[in-house]
């Protein structure tokens, strides 16, 4: 299987992201736009058979710290390697550019991401305790 890839828009991104089942808190389009708006940033789309099937976003910290903010893949082209290969492209994109690490936030809830980020080696850098263990906010990081 080959995976295509292209650079999308925030509107793109956005009209995936809403039909994620996962995510029960949905950023507006303005609120997408807002987080990119004025600093470098990446907005990734992956395709199969021209209809889009998996996005990654992300975004400058510093110089030298990109963050992958919101991404996902639909159910249905799940454990087909698009995630995989989103995330390698991000980190190749990253690090042409001269970043040096990226850092990702997940919730504890999310074990298929978790289990891939670790996996892809990303480390563990922190955890946010929330009320409900499921929810609390996991950080990870991984050098380029």
């Amino acid at each position: 299987m080959t995976v295509f890839l292209r650079t999308a828009s925030a509107k793109e991104i956005h009209l995936l992201y809403a039909q994620l089942p996962e995510f029960d808190t949905r950023h507006t389009l303005l609120e997408i736009e807002m987080r990119l708006q004025n600093q470098p940033h990446h907005l990734l789309m992956a395709e199969a058979d021209g209809r889009p099937a998996g996005f990654i976003a992300g975004y400058a910290l510093d110089s030298m710290l990109f963050c992958s903010w919101l991404g996902g893949v639909s159910p249905e082209y799940r454990r087909r390697g698009y995630a995989s290969a989103l995330w390698t492209a991000q980190e190749e994109w990253a690090r042409a550019r001269g970043y040096s690490k990226i850092t990702v936030k997940t919730r504890n809830r999310f074990k298929g991401m978790l289990l891939f980020l670790i996996t892809n080696h990303y480390r563990l850098t922190r955890v946010d305790a929330q009320d409900d263990e499921e929810e609390n906010l996991v950080w990870l990081a991984k050098s380029l």
